[in-house]
């Protein structure tokens, strides 16, 4: 990647994130204020226990920060930037994201990669049931009935791009908001271009050529095995169909769809 277009774009997160001024300024100052206080505990050693004598203080220097080993991109639901915004910064929502992107594709950086955001809620993939602990939630100022703007995407695909060499976040670990929630939510919609962010590294996609499906194949252990909750399993195929299919969102599976589940789970 060009690295004067990575060094502009990351300058424009990060003026966004250290602004003073503006019509955010009063939460970021919360923002810091809560931030200060998180970290604080961070630096004390292990506590002692004085009921038990013979716990002593050993403190390790091989140690850092844990990081994001996931990314989750959602849409907004949301008519605007500027809505979605003064929805996560109000308290009373309980809702919020690490990063915006508008349809014009400014990025907006609202909470730093290694706080845990508040965007995926009750969700599971694989066997992982606390999405928010392991995540980076991204929002797409998207309705959810539009297509996905040009300029939007490709600040999508760039920040996508920072983030996985950052985190070392593996290929698969892109995923949506559906797919690690299957009965409650629906985005980002079957318009986004999944395949496009797969071809830049970031997911996976089916090959071109598919096998014949084998005799006895059983799609909804392969959808487990990819990381979709089977336990609605109607749930679940419509899910994978929203991401992988597009064009078709029933949940009866053609023949099509069962090369495509037995070419993508052998990747997992």
């Amino acid at each position: 990647m060009n690295k004067l277009l990575i060094a502009v774009f990351t300058c424009t997160v990060l003026l966004y994130a250290c602004a003073v001024k503006g019509p955010y300024a009063p939460t970021n100052k919360v923002y810091k204020k809560q931030a200060k206080e998180l970290t604080r505990p961070l630096q004390e050693l292990p506590a002692l226990s004085a009921s038990n004598s013979a716990l002593y203080q050993a403190a390790t220097t091989n140690f850092n920060l844990r990081k994001p080993n996931y990314v989750i991109i959602h849409h907004t639901a949301q008519n605007s930037c500027e809505k979605t915004l003064q929805t996560f910064i109000l308290p009373r929502t309980e809702v919020s994201a690490h990063y915006i992107i508008c349809k014009d594709g400014t990025v907006h950086h609202m909470l730093n990669d290694y706080f845990r955001a508040w965007h995926a809620g009750v969700a599971k993939w694989g066997n992982t049931t606390d999405i928010n602990s392991v995540s980076l939630g991204i929002e797409l100022d998207n309705n959810g009935t539009e297509e996905f703007a040009e300029s939007q995407i490709t600040s999508l695909i760039t920040l996508l791009n920072i983030l996985k060499k950052t985190y070392n976040i593996p290929t698969p670990n892109f995923i949506g908001h559906s797919d690690i929630a299957t009965s409650r939510k629906q985005d980002p919609s079957a318009r986004f271009p999944w395949k496009r962010l797969a071809d830049n590294g970031l997911g996976n996609w089916y090959d071109a050529v598919l096998d014949t499906v084998p005799a006895g194949f059983n799609h909804l252990q392969a959808l487990r095995i990819i990381g979709y909750d089977v336990k609605d399993s109607t749930a679940a195929k419509i899910a994978f169909k929203r991401h992988f299919i597009q064009s078709d969102l029933s949940p009866a599976l053609t023949g099509f769809d069962k090369q495509v589940i037995n070419n993508l789970f052998r990747k997992y």
